[in-house]
């Protein structure tokens, strides 16, 4: 099972919010998942990230790929 770390889109049209997820890479971007680590809102000025750094470190150290978008979050947080 391969896992990554990504982005899963939520709110209204052209008004978009995001969830940071640990899902497995074979569902669809917005479909089922494991577990929600953090939120992202690009919206907000300045924008808003929100991510467990605990819970990210421990599935990065389980074997998770994040996506690049989420690597770039992850860094700008602190957290990699």
């Amino acid at each position: 099972m391969a896992v990554k770390i990504r982005l899963r889109r939520m709110g209204a049209k052209k008004n978009p919010f995001y969830r940071v997820v640990v899902a497995d890479s074979r569902f669809p971007r917005d479909g089922r998942f494991i577990e929600e680590i953090g939120t992202y809102d690009p919206s907000k000025e300045p924008v808003e990230v929100k991510i467990d750094a605990e819970k990210a470190k421990k599935w990065i150290a389980n074997g998770a790929q994040p996506t690049d978008t989420v690597r770039a979050l992850l860094k700008k947080s602190e957290i990699l």
